[in-house]
């Protein structure tokens, strides 16, 4: 009965418009960035592509998948960029038919690091804050695995070149019609390996305190902020993610490296900030979202689907202005409608996140489709 009220109050925060900055969401539900590799040898964003965000434009707020900004910070075969003209247009067609549906996207802008190789970056390197490689191996576009490369050690003139990499991949994005962007810092890749001792061992800086391992983040994003709008940029955080061998296991440097990071941001006015954690209601993400004092995105992480309880919760409660979902947004196009209407869901399919082919991409029915289908 819970559920069968929430779906109908209308005071279910959930389901209403806000603003985050410049942008206009119908409801709180964003779309998380979310990888799925139907970008090609090239990454032009394709048929499939548009297809794909424009049947997921009624989420109030759509982050694309991480899309490198330069060569060099591509981490996956399959994955778009937003440096060349090609990959600009292709964007610019994304967006249009987003728009026509009436949604609002923002673009992630992921620079892969070290997490990488030569044969998928297609360059002579692959680039970190530190000579140190990320564990593990990684795939490679013809289905074989090679380790982890050995970064080469960005120098400070080349970690101000990666800024305004940051930056010109900003402006590409807004000249393709994109509403604003998202500075990937999370999950392991570059801006996140700056933040960890374990993947930074610097000594200049940009490593060493808390404060100098937060720099490049907040670097990154003022610049971003300054040549787009900050009402139109925001940044993705994972504290205490612990992955890709970016390690986050002292809580006491963790705060001091996030606070650093939240109070180089405030004075910014940023459109939003994003923090995947798997406690959203905790301490130290709470202490994030009061330090810097922007609209505020959660997202309670890989462990667990989000259910649409919680994100009622999340909302209404006061956690956040907006909720970000992966799995069920990926399965259910029509999502913020079935949530509304408390109406069953898709089930996802896994195995199909990474490919080629539409395939668990754009084959999962509307609920208007099922209902038909079994009418």
């Amino acid at each position: 009965m819970r559920n069968m009220l929430a779906a109908f109050r209308p005071d279910v925060k959930l389901f209403e418009p806000t603003a985050l900055g410049a942008l206009r969401l119908s409801n709180r539900i964003a779309m998380a960035p979310l990888t799925r590799t139907r970008a090609g040898e090239h990454g032009i964003p394709n048929d499939l592509l548009v297809e794909h965000y424009a049947q997921r434009a009624t989420l109030g707020m759509i982050i694309t998948e991480g899309t490198w900004p330069v060569q060099e910070g591509r981490s996956y075969p399959g994955q778009p960029g937003i440096e060349t003209d090609e990959q600009i247009a292709g964007w610019r067609r994304v967006a249009d038919a987003v728009h026509e549906r009436g949604g609002t996207i923002v673009m992630q802008l992921m620079h892969g690091g070290r997490v990488s190789h030569p044969a998928i970056s297609q360059t002579p390197r692959i680039v970190g804050p530190s000579a140190v490689a990320a564990p593990g191996q990684t795939h490679l576009a013809d289905g074989s695995k090679a380790d982890m490369p050995v970064p080469h050690e960005l120098t400070t003139d080349e970690v101000a070149e990666t800024v305004q990499g940051f930056v010109q991949a900003a402006r590409n994005a807004i000249a393709a019609g994109i509403d604003g962007v998202e500075v990937h810092g999370a999950n392991g890749y570059l801006v996140h390996e700056f933040m960890s001792s374990h993947s930074n061992t610097r000594t200049d800086q940009y490593g060493g305190s808390a404060e100098n391992r937060a720099r490049f983040a907040v670097e990154v994003t003022t610049a971003v902020a300054e040549a787009v709008g900050a009402d139109r940029t925001g940044i993705r955080l994972s504290p205490e993610h612990g992955i890709q061998g970016v390690i986050e296991d002292d809580a006491a440097d963790v705060r001091a490296v996030y606070s650093a990071i939240a109070e180089g941001l405030a004075p910014l006015g940023l459109a939003f900030i994003d923090v995947l954690h798997a406690e959203p209601t905790g301490d130290l993400v709470q202490h994030i979202r009061r330090t810097a004092g922007a609209p505020f995105v959660v997202n309670s992480g890989f462990s667990a689907m989000t259910t649409r309880d919680e994100a009622i919760a999340v909302v209404d409660e006061d956690i956040a202005d907006a909720i970000a979902v992966g799995r069920p947004a990926i399965a259910n196009p029509d999502l913020a409608e079935r949530w509304e209407q408390d109406a069953e869901l898709n089930e996802p399919r896994p195995e199909l996140f990474y490919g080629q082919s539409a395939e668990g991409y754009t084959d999962y029915p509307t609920l208007a489709e099922v209902r038909t289908s079994v009418a």
